[in-house]
């Protein structure tokens, strides 16, 4: 029997919410990981790569998952790093459970070279790329292999901020002044890290038409709350039970608690970090079924009477400007999103999403990976 699970090829840059990322494509039984790729952001190359090889060790699948090693800079531009006041030193501060990976990742073979010969491999208009770092390796991907736009499925970013009501999230404040962004007034930080990327993903019709892209706007709709860390601690039966509190799930809470943390301090939103990184991962599901998906909203649903339109969009990024611009107010890094006609195909930007599924979902694959890693005592 075919295998149905949807082949995803996941770049990422961990990072507190990385970490969650890779542990939903893991595990959610509709999803079947081809790979991992690793890209600066969050933290250096070399600390977000060995931090990926650590996060599969502690889900119990470091024999399973390759890494490889991507971009260490953007395309065009230096490196540019996430300051340690949100992810700390090593890009996934906050606990002492990590543990040492068991498997290092590959440096025979380029990311780039691992990502398409793995993409190819499988059946055409079936497989994803997600990418929750700076689009560097995403966008050099189709780049260097042009053909794979006409091959994959899809291509799932998280990135970007629309602002301007388009949900009804809460985007956070610096030193008073609210803000789109969350490394700028205007810019979300992937998007920034290298904004010739972007531009070049959504400047591909052909692409651009196949790609979702999850922003802040729709991130900071899923909150980590008090709850949803108890639900992640202690597993549905609660604390009462006295079960479910394993050195993962506790590993798991202790980076959630740093991310808290530092989202408090600096963005002022004190309900609980956003979980940006696996919703991008989730967006993969969508025509999974009943059984698997969790539904985005991808309409107004303030838009009036009628029924809901499906909307597409026309996704610019402004990339003149320098890092130093940026931060001394330039709208360097930010993105315009204007929606087609109805019909017209562009970037799918979802509005919102099943949040409580979200959650439990996410909590089912903890669940697994406890249980993965207790079968292999």
């Amino acid at each position: 029997m075919a295998d149905a699970r949807v082949p995803v090829w996941l770049d990422c840059d961990p990072g507190h919410d990385d970490t969650f990322a890779i542990l939903l494509a893991a595990y959610h039984p509709a999803i079947r990981i081809l790979g991992v790729s690793t890209v600066f952001g969050n933290a250096a190359l070399e600390k977000t790569t060995l931090n990926a090889s650590s996060i599969l060790t502690a889900i119990g699948k470091a024999h399973e998952i390759p890494v490889y090693v991507g971009a260490s800079h953007a395309l065009y531009r230096p490196a540019m790093h996430a300051p340690t006041d949100i992810h700390g030193e090593s890009g996934l501060d906050g606990t002492e459970l990590l543990p040492k990976p068991l498997v290092p990742a590959i440096t025979t073979m380029s990311a780039i070279d691992a990502a398409a010969a793995a993409l190819k491999a499988e059946a055409p208009g079936t497989a994803w790329v997600v990418a929750t770092g700076a689009f560097t390796n995403a966008a050099a991907l189709f780049l260097a292999h042009p053909d794979l736009v006409g091959h994959v499925r899809g291509l799932s970013l998280m990135g970007g901020a629309i602002g301007g009501g388009f949900t009804r999230a809460v985007m956070g404040n610096v030193d008073g002044v609210p803000r789109i962004g969350n490394w700028t007034q205007f810019a979300e930080f992937n998007v920034l890290a290298d904004p010739e990327a972007a531009a070049s993903i959504f400047g591909t019709a052909a692409l651009a038409a196949k790609t979702t892209l999850i922003p802040l706007d729709v991130t900071h709709l899923v909150l980590t709350t008090h709850e949803v860390r108890d639900l992640l601690l202690y597993g549905p039966s609660g604390p009462r039970e006295g079960e479910g509190k394993t050195t993962l799930r506790v590993m798991l809470v202790e980076l959630l608690m740093f991310f808290a943390k530092t989202y408090s301090d600096v963005f002022g939103i004190t309900d609980g970090p956003p979980l940006h990184d696996p919703l991008a991962v989730a967006a993969v599901l969508t025509g999974a079924g009943d059984r698997h998906e969790i539904p985005f909203c991808d309409f107004d649903p303030s838009a009036g009477p009628g029924l809901p339109q499906r909307e597409r969009y026309d996704v610019t990024v402004v990339t003149e400007g320098t890092y130093e611009d940026a931060q001394a107010g330039a709208r360097t890094g930010q993105i315009m999103a204007k929606l087609l006609p109805p019909g017209e195909e562009g970037v799918r930007i979802p509005r919102n999403l099943d949040i409580p599924l979200f959650w439990k979902v996410l909590e089912e694959c903890v669940s697994r990976a406890d249980a993965a890693n207790a079968a292999s005592l």
